[in-house]
């Protein structure tokens, strides 16, 4: 007889300050390459296209970050209004990942 047991898949495991650093980096990184590409490309059309798509992908994070600020602060005055004091960690979503917010 075969025994099986649960699977679990591992998961990457981000914490809020953790994903808020990593925003500003992207969003750092996406610009320097935006002003890299467009001093070393020689095309027009290739330096508008990469400064474009670079520039909507540091949107992106921004806005995620955004996101990510307000779900958490909604989540810690959740936390504070409710009279029970639930200490479970409660999950807010940064580009599909799930990350923990702690008290």
């Amino acid at each position: 007889m075969v025994e099986v047991g649960t699977y679990r898949a591992r998961m990457l495991a981000l914490s809020l300050q953790a994903a808020r650093n990593g925003a500003i980096i992207a969003v750092v990184v996406f610009v320097a390459l935006a002003i890299a590409s467009a001093w070393l490309m020689k095309s027009i059309a290739q330096k508008v296209a990469l400064v474009v798509v670079l520039g909507l992908l540091a949107v992106l994070v921004w806005t995620q970050r955004a996101s990510l600020d307000d779900c958490a602060k909604r989540v810690k005055s959740d936390r504070a209004a409710s009279a029970s004091g639930d200490p479970r960690d409660t999950t807010c979503t940064f580009l599909g990942q799930d990350i923990t917010v702690q008290n």
